[in-house]
């Protein structure tokens, strides 16, 4: 495969899941900032949610006052964000469209009865910048069932061979991070500083963090009790069962890396770089994750993430 070829169809993977994260993110801000405000924390949902999405510095630069209405335009249809929902879709498609040949016709179809759709919603009221709670509710289904669509599609007709490695290598890459910065900005912006954890202000932020990552009934099977830090940062950290878990990703990661290493018979630095992290995370417990620290934790993640990304990408995508 050409290296052309196998960037496209990871890039629009890593897109696709980044718009699902994306709508997911102001949903459950959405969810949390509508609250009464003895149990909403102290007015910080919508920072979070930039800060979440890695969005807070381009936002800072081009927009004023953090409001639910401009950090709800900046992660939809800003033209401007790189990373906007509307960006995302955009650019997966123009990804797909570049390796055309490489995708079966309902992966196709998903991906550009998307871009037709979003053309709607741009000519909307809503996507012309104005605010409307309704219309967001139907746009945030829209994607997220966009990407449940894609996802479906690329799982249920794709051959098993180097196309769809590449494709789904994206894809985790995309969800790790997501779920890694998701978790470390619960406690760095969400919670007031004279709020205890274990209070009501964390119960409910929490709560609405497992919705995001749709993850609240898994947490009671698995747990069966109320919702505590440490069993939540237990589940998105190091259960394998759990699909968007930093372990499960990187199980993932690790098979499709070495699926690709196998095809063509040589391994590699980000072969390497996977195992490690995947090891590392199956010696760790919760228990030495709070003694480090979480965000300690999760920082050192999100690095180790970027640094294989950038390692998959010089070794396999750069052309």
């Amino acid at each position: 495969m050409l290296s052309r070829t196998a960037d496209h169809l990871y890039w629009l993977a890593r897109y696709m899941e980044r718009a699902d994260f994306l709508a997911r993110t102001v949903e459950a801000t959405q969810r949390l900032a509508a609250l009464p405000t003895n149990y909403s924390g102290s007015g910080t949902e919508w920072e979070s949610a930039l800060e979440s999405s890695g969005a807070a510095e381009g936002f800072r630069a081009t927009r004023g006052k953090i409001d639910e209405a401009s950090v709800v335009e900046y992660l939809t249809f800003a033209s401007d964000n790189p990373s906007s929902i509307c960006n995302c879709i955009e650019l997966a498609r123009a990804n797909g469209r570049a390796v055309r040949t490489a995708l079966t016709v309902e992966m196709w179809d998903a991906i550009n009865g998307a871009w037709i759709e979003l053309k709607r919603f741009e000519d909307s009221n809503f996507g012309r910048g104005r605010f409307d709670r309704e219309e967001l509710s139907r746009f945030l289904e829209f994607v997220k069932k966009t990407s449940l669509d894609y996802d479906g599609s690329a799982h249920r007709t794709m051959l098993r061979n180097d196309a769809y490695w590449f494709s789904r290598l994206g894809l985790y890459i995309e969800r790790a991070d997501n779920t890694a910065r998701i978790l470390d900005v619960k406690y760095h912006v969400l919670l007031p500083v004279d709020e205890t954890v274990g209070g009501s202000i964390d119960y409910f932020q929490w709560t609405s963090i497992l919705r995001a990552v749709s993850a609240l009934n898994a947490y009671h099977w698995v747990y069966r009790e109320s919702v505590k830090p440490w069993l939540i940062a237990d589940l998105l950290i190091l259960k394998a069962e759990m699909p968007r878990s930093l372990i499960a990703c990187y199980e993932n990661i690790v098979h499709y890396l070495d699926s690709i290493a196998v095809a063509y018979s040589v391994s590699g630095p980000a072969q390497a770089q996977a195992h490690e992290v995947l090891a590392r995370l199956e010696r760790t417990t919760t228990q030495e994750i709070f003694k480090i620290g979480l965000h300690e934790f999760i920082t050192e993640f999100v690095e180790s993430t970027d640094l294989l990304g950038r390692a998959i990408q010089e070794q396999y995508l750069k052309y």
